[in-house]
């Protein structure tokens, strides 16, 4: 892996991915096309991207390593819905362990069957933390369904992400509802202080109310993935620039978002250079605690 004129002095770590090979493209439903070339203006279809190809592109942008999703869209069987199983995700980590990290989604109707899942997928699989679409599930994330979840995540000592702020119309079959406030987060913080909540895609429309809860919370993060950078808000700008550095990771959701043009419009925007360097890399790791695998910090020069 070399370093371009773009990279700077170190490499960015990239919080979502979604694996986009052939064998994990068989695992979700036919909506895929249509969404992501068709809504967010993707490259990636239903063709597939295998891993060697996703490498080189985090190559040439600059990316060290891509946190992979084995994402777990609402319950089997209804329309739209699939989960990714997490073993086509560890085998992915197994094959490349210095360029990925495993997600693993959770669905709160599995109950302790699914908490039991998520700590054999940590222990047993490897991977580091887990993940949560609240609006596939059409409940919001201060439900009663998830705390069992919460708690485990707690005991493992690994940090969830989640989406918050609007989401989309995935399948036209099953119509998501935006339930994922931010401002719910408040909720599961102030029960739980000791659980590590990262609110994904910005928040958008409210990122007002994710700002205030990474503030107020001192385990609440943020996760700038799904949104182009040249459409934040200035406030999400500001907040990582000054008093919320510590508190927001980088990510891009590919193939919502492509690797390199997406560093290039961060680049672009001119954050300090001690907050650049948080944001795309040293944030993540102290959060998701990868120093213990020996993923080190990036240092001034």
């Amino acid at each position: 892996m070399t370093q371009d004129r773009n990279t700077r002095n170190f490499l960015a770590i990239d919080a979502v991915v979604n694996i986009w090979t052939r064998e994990a493209l068989q695992h979700r439903p036919d909506w895929t096309d249509e969404f992501f070339i068709g809504k967010v203006k993707g490259e990636h279809g239903s063709a597939g991207t295998s891993l060697e190809e996703m490498i080189d592109q985090m190559d040439e942008a600059g990316i060290e390593y891509a946190f992979l999703v084995a994402a777990k869209t609402g319950r089997p069987g209804l329309p739209g819905c699939y989960h990714m199983p997490p073993e086509v995700v560890a085998e992915a980590v197994a094959k490349y362990p210095k360029r990925f990290f495993g997600l693993v989604g959770i669905d709160p109707y599995q109950g302790m069957d699914g908490v039991r899942a998520l700590e054999d997928d940590v222990k047993n699989k490897g991977f580091i933390g887990a993940h949560l679409y609240p609006h596939w599930f059409e409940l919001a994330p201060n439900h009663a369904k998830y705390y069992p979840f919460y708690a485990k995540c707690i005991d493992l000592d690994i940090p969830i992400q989640m989406q918050v702020g609007q989401s989309l119309i995935y399948a036209k079959n099953n119509r998501c509802r935006s339930v994922g406030r931010p401002i719910y987060l408040d909720d599961i913080a102030c029960d739980l202080p000791e659980l590590k909540l990262i609110g994904s895609h910005v928040g958008i429309p409210w990122h007002e109310e994710m700002i205030a809860m990474a503030w107020k919370h001192e385990n609440v993060y943020i996760c700038t993935d799904a949104h182009s950078p040249k459409y934040w808000p200035e406030s999400v700008w500001k907040y990582m620039n000054s008093y919320g550095q510590d508190k927001v990771i980088f990510g891009t959701d590919f193939p919502v978002l492509r690797f390199g043009q997406t560093i290039e419009e961060i680049r672009a925007y001119g954050l300090k250079p001690e907050v650049e360097r948080k944001f795309l890399r040293n944030n993540v790791i102290k959060l998701y605690r990868l120093e213990q695998r020996g993923v080190q910090p990036a240092v001034e020069v």
